[in-house]
């Protein structure tokens, strides 16, 4: 594959295409949540079959997020879970949204999604987030130190050494210029070798301007975290357009956004749902992280005048009613926004509710084919 056809082919795996009458390509972000009640692998077999139901109508790609130390959530290594989904899928994209790179060796990460890219050639993405994805003690238990801010202040750098190991073009006198990652394109130049064609395209995940800014300048795609930092959007997604240089990988701008979306059969339902999901929230940002709540618990909680407007202020972020509704709120926060692409994040506790989300969503987009579900 000459240069030219090359770059054309990154460019096809980063842009989706949108399909029935979704404005943008739709995706999935999966937290890979753990309900009271639940275990881990109920979690994991609800992924597997989310992931499914995802491919089988038309999602563009499905990301899992890296998050530490908290018993509700599920995906401390998001390599090891992408790898299981691998399995299970033949289509769709998969990837980290994202791996948090202060947290590892770039050469590790390279290692893994080299792995991964050699077991679902052409479907593999790589967010790269520079948060630690838990708290300080966490992150300082993660990296063996205490000055996290190092590895916020050096992601740049950490960023431009792991494109290096990926694409084995350290030039020669660098201290690393005769290490490889593996898989990787270093089996391409052995005797013998053939190395697919195919690299990860790096994404910049982002809760406000700094990756925004970087994504721009290096003219990589960008996602940006809108379930969790709605204030935020707008203006992150106008600094990466207007820091957008063109790339090798990309020729303009495209920038994917984070939703928190559930839709329910009755919009009361729906309500019921988002409310435990709030719940635990508020246990979370309190220094409670524990299990998702069921909605009984949620509606017999007793929230504090405090805890109440955190609910209110969270779930006016969460797109959520029925599938009309749901798709209604969708299309007016691609056109406020101008996102490239939704990827849509349904938490719940019960993984029967999850799927029946995505199922919901995509009905109400006339999004192809159909499938039962499999859940937790």
């Amino acid at each position: 594959m000459d240069e030219t056809a090359a770059e054309t082919a990154e460019q096809e795996e980063i842009r989706g295409t949108a399909q029935g009458t979704a404005p943008v390509p739709l995706s999935v972000l999966d937290l890979v949540t753990v309900g009271a009640g639940r275990t881990a692998t109920d979690a994991l077999r609800t992924s597997v079959g989310l992931a499914r139901l995802a491919e089988s109508r038309g999602f563009h790609r499905y990301w899992v997020a890296e998050h530490h130390s908290m018993p509700g959530v599920a995906s401390s290594s998001p390599a090891v879970i992408l790898a299981h989904l691998a399995a299970h899928t033949d289509r769709i994209r998969l990837g980290s949204g994202g791996v948090m790179l202060p947290n590892h060796a770039p050469l590790v990460i390279a290692e893994q999604f080299g792995t991964l890219e050699a077991m679902a050639p052409g479907r593999i993405d790589l967010g790269l987030g520079r948060a630690p994805g838990t708290d300080g003690a966490t992150a300082a238990a993660l990296r063996r130190t205490q000055r996290l801010g190092e590895g916020a202040d050096d992601f740049p750098e950490q960023l431009a050494e792991l494109v290096r190991f990926l694409d084995d073009d350290f030039p020669d006198g660098h201290p690393y210029a005769r290490i490889h990652a593996v898989p990787g394109p270093v089996q391409a130049t052995s005797p013998g070798g053939v190395q697919s064609p195919h690299r990860p395209p790096v994404w910049l995940l982002g809760s406000s301007g700094f990756s925004a800014r970087l994504a721009g300048t290096l003219g990589l795609p960008f996602a940006f975290a809108h379930h969790f930092s709605a204030q935020n959007t707008i203006p992150a997604l106008d600094l990466y357009r207007a820091s957008f240089r063109p790339s090798a990988v990309l020729d303009a701008p495209y920038a994917l956004i984070g939703v928190a979306a559930l839709a329910a059969d009755e919009e009361k339902e729906a309500r019921r749902q988002v409310l435990a999901a709030a719940l635990n929230m508020v246990r979370l940002r309190t220094g409670r992280p524990g299990l998702v709540p069921t909605p009984e618990e949620a509606e017999a909680y007793e929230f504090s005048p405090m805890e109440q407007e955190f609910v209110a202020s969270w779930n006016a972020n969460v797109v959520h009613g029925t599938a009309d509704e749901v798709r209604a709120g969708l299309d007016d926060l691609q056109k406020r926004t101008g996102a490239d692409e939704l990827m849509i994040t349904g938490n719940a506790h019960s993984g029967d509710v999850r799927l029946r989300s995505y199922e919901l969503i995509a009905d109400a987009y006339g999004l192809p084919g159909k499938q039962g579900s499999v859940a937790g």
